[in-house]
């Protein structure tokens, strides 16, 4: 499962909104909840992001994120990029 997927799918088993950011101007934030949304971030292997995360189990919602990306999406990452071709 693609990073991304695996980011959207986890944030839509909370009930809070996750929003995530490229950069720090509000107005580019993304529906973290869908992956579709997410690839409008354009972000590239490496890019800095915000996630906010609002609503009843907002500090559930944003612990599971932080380990997911701290843990298997992570590891998703160390791996070299195919090459294009």
């Amino acid at each position: 499962m693609r990073p991304l997927t695996a980011f959207a799918e986890l944030a839509a088993r909370f009930q809070s909104t996750v929003t995530v950011f490229k950069d720090t101007t509000q107005d580019s934030g993304k529906n973290g909840k869908s992956p579709w949304d997410l690839l409008g971030l354009a972000a590239e292997q490496g890019s800095d992001l915000i996630v906010q995360v609002s609503g009843p189990d907002q500090q559930a919602a944003l612990d599971a994120l932080v380990e997911l990306l701290a843990s298997s999406v992570g590891e998703c990452f160390d791996q070299p990029l195919p090459p294009k071709g």
